[in-house]
């Protein structure tokens, strides 16, 4: 596992089976997880300044990976 902060498997612990099973049975879920792991590498690259941004430009990723993980939340919850 990476030492990147706010990784999925990491953040939902309990639910790592079923993320790895609906990401390869749900195309589109397959996509947020793709979306959300570059958004999260954007940030923790900012954050560590290894790329440096502007913090509007650092607030808008978080506010964008939040509803990624949002989104993802809601796919597993919506599975039985």
């Amino acid at each position: 596992m990476s030492n990147t902060p706010h990784q999925l498997a990491a953040d939902f612990p309990d639910l790592a089976d079923k993320i790895s099973d609906l990401k390869a049975a749900d195309p589109h879920f397959a996509h947020l997880m793709q979306d959300y792991d570059a958004v999260n590498d954007q940030v923790h690259l900012a954050e560590t300044d290894v790329k440096p941004m502007e913090d509007l430009g650092l607030t808008e990723l978080r506010k964008k990976r939040m509803h990624l993980k949002d989104e993802i939340y809601k796919a597993l919850s919506a599975v039985a």
